[in-house]
């Protein structure tokens, strides 16, 4: 199996470098827009592009990946929403299984059905522990998830989540606040986790300054994702992008 991505993504980590992920939702990025977000995103030198969305209305998500694999050799990484996102184009999948959430169809479920689909693939399949944390606000993920986030503070649930799935083989753990999220991760809940995993650690929600992006990885974060505040200005690519390479 292919493991080129995630072994980057472990030497940047032995390496403490900080990496950035540009989360791009195919729903909400016009043709003008995505070409662009791929420009500033090559000269800022942003490390991924993520792809996908919790609800894929216009079947722009073909598109999308072939241009973004057209227009620059950022690596083009899957973040599906259900089983309907998976793109034969695209580099990679984050083979996500939502383990803060008690919905078997979200742990297991929906991963049966995706599996031959990504097996006749040449996509690298990365097992990531997805942990869903409460931002303040119903978000698209709970609600399409049916799920409920693990509560803000309580960072001693998050720990033994992500522990847990460290233990069941997952690759890297992936803590969300959602898009949109009213308040971001706690720096705590990051500390507490990362000082107790051995694998890669990627935050997202809520980060909307490069302020917040250096928090995050002061925090333990070793990738950070950002998508709704730069929907809304797309300057902040290289600012964020900037922040999180300086570290």
């Amino acid at each position: 199996m292919n493991t080129t991505i995630y072994n980057n993504i472990l030497k940047s980590n032995s390496e403490g470098k900080k990496q950035f992920a540009l989360l791009i939702d195919p729903d909400k990025t016009d043709d003008k827009g995505i070409h662009e977000v791929i420009k500033i995103a090559v000269e800022s030198k942003v490390d991924y592009f993520f792809v996908g969305g919790s609800l894929l209305t216009n079947d722009n998500l073909d598109l999308c990946i072939r241009l973004l694999k057209k227009e620059s050799k950022i690596p083009v990484i899957l973040f599906p929403g259900n089983v309907m996102q998976v793109n034969a184009h695209a580099d990679a999948i984050l083979f996500l299984s939502l383990i803060s959430g008690r919905n078997a169809e979200m742990l297991i479920g929906r991963q049966v059905i995706a599996a031959p689909m990504i097996k006749a693939t040449n996509m690298e399949v990365i097992p990531t522990g997805y942990m869903l944390i409460e931002s303040g606000k119903p978000t698209a993920v709970s609600y399409m998830s049916n799920t409920t986030p693990i509560p803000h503070d309580k960072d001693d649930i998050a720990l033994c989540t992500a522990l847990a799935g460290e233990m069941l083989g997952l690759k890297m753990i992936f803590m969300d606040a959602g898009s949109g999220a009213i308040n971001p991760i706690t720096m705590s809940m990051i500390s507490t986790v990362k000082k107790n995993i051995s694998i890669p650690l990627i935050t997202g929600g809520g980060i909307h300054t490069p302020e917040k992006a250096i928090e995050n990885c002061n925090a333990g974060a070793d990738i950070i994702v950002v998508g709704n505040s730069i929907e809304r200005d797309k300057s902040l690519i290289k600012v964020i992008a900037d922040a999180i390479h300086s570290l």
